[in-house]
């Protein structure tokens, strides 16, 4: 059975050299600059087109149907695969990724493609991967723009935040059965932080995780934050949802496109205004 495992493994290295041998040959761009780009996550592909490098991108991932440019482009990877084969045959001269994925593009790299492995996990990320992909793809200065127009959005809105005489305590609600959310460090919870907010879920071990029902109850958020894909209001009459004060005030929010908030890329600025505006009346509350 070993053996027999073994044997497909090889077969499929040999498969991906062998359509790396034989794919039409195409010439890199001149001065080393990639010109065919396989991108394997959403907020990397957001990267890309945010600062002129979309006509570069040959592949996506799932999931950027609401980024412009992107329509008519193959889908090569999703949250938890990559489709090597196809991207071998693409005959791509740069495939980006993040550190989460090394494993799925193992086979990538042992076909012989360059393979740059991004991360995205935090607020930081975002401005170290566009640095990192406009110098990957030739458009440094138009990535420098990028974050320096970012970073003047962003202070006109924590502006506002300022004036708030109470941080309301926000509940991200990423899942129900299990209840998962986010904790200190993570992406999601720095934009609460920028939007006068506090994490209710600070005391997550990590950076996502599940969070107790009975933690959940005790923190008694003052809002909560979820996507469609969550379905929460299905679950609000249940526990223990029906025990927060934030349902029995209405103050389940629903974030669409949810990519604004839970992607981090060059959009996150829309999130931030998304949850300023709902904070700022709870601020004034107290």
């Amino acid at each position: 059975m070993k053996a027999r495992a073994v044997k497909r493994s090889l077969c499929w290295a040999t498969a991906l050299v062998l359509l790396v041998a034989c794919a039409p040959h195409r010439p890199r761009a001149s001065g080393g600059v990639p010109h065919r780009i396989a991108i394997l996550v959403p907020s990397l592909v957001e990267d890309a087109f945010a600062i002129g490098a979309g006509s570069q991108v040959v592949a996506t991932s799932d999931f950027v149907g609401d980024v412009p440019g992107t329509k008519g482009l193959p889908r090569v990877a999703d949250f938890d695969s990559v489709d090597a084969e196809r991207i071998v045959a693409l005959r791509p001269d740069l495939v980006l990724g993040i550190p989460a994925q090394a494993r799925f593009v193992a086979p990538l790299r042992r076909a012989g493609l360059r393979v740059v492995l991004i991360p995205d996990d935090t607020y930081a990320d975002i401005f170290s991967g566009l640095r990192t992909v406009g110098a990957l793809t030739g458009h440094v200065r138009a990535a420098a723009r990028e974050i320096a127009s970012l970073r003047r959005a962003t202070a006109r809105l924590r502006a506002r935040v300022r004036r708030f005489a109470y941080h309301p305590k926000v509940f991200v609600a990423l899942g129900t059965g299990p209840i998962w959310t986010v904790g200190r460090g993570s992406y999601i919870a720095t934009l609460i932080a920028l939007a006068g907010g506090r994490n209710a879920a600070d005391d997550l071990g990590s950076a996502y995780g599940e969070y107790a029902a009975e933690a959940l109850v005790r923190a008694q958020p003052d809002a909560i934050v979820t996507d469609p894909g969550v379905h929460l209001s299905a679950e609000l009459q249940r526990e223990p949802w029906r025990s927060l004060r934030a349902v029995a005030l209405h103050r389940v929010f629903v974030v669409r496109p949810a990519a604004i908030l839970e992607r981090p890329g060059p959009r996150y600025v829309q999130g931030l205004a998304w949850l300023i505006d709902r904070l700022a009346p709870l601020a004034a509350a107290r």
